[in-house]
């Protein structure tokens, strides 16, 4: 069975980015970092491409970290595996109010 792909740019980054079409709830991902490290997790939820699945867990509050940078603040708990989308964070990059 071939494995979707997500990676991990940044050691820091709390988020993957998904490379695959059709990922779905309970299905297995492959989280690929940098230095080519995989890490194999359980979807939880549809994600769709280029879409971010959190790769450790993200409590309420806490920073979203992608390309080693803060994209925004969780409104609820994100679980490792989850799929993180404006539902459960608030975008924080690219505002004029702040």
């Amino acid at each position: 069975m071939d494995l979707k792909l997500a990676l991990q740019i940044e050691d820091i980054d709390n988020v993957a980015t998904v490379f695959a079409d059709d990922v779905k709830d309970g299905d297995f991902i492959l989280i690929k970092d940098k230095q080519g490290n995989t890490t194999e997790l359980q979807v939880k939820g549809d994600i769709p491409f280029g879409h971010k699945i959190a790769v450790k867990p993200i409590g309420k509050g806490g920073t979203v970290i992608k390309y080693g940078e803060s994209i925004g603040r969780a409104d609820a708990d994100i679980g490792y595996g989850e799929y993180v989308h404006v539902h459960n964070m608030e975008a924080m990059r690219g505002r004029g109010d702040l």
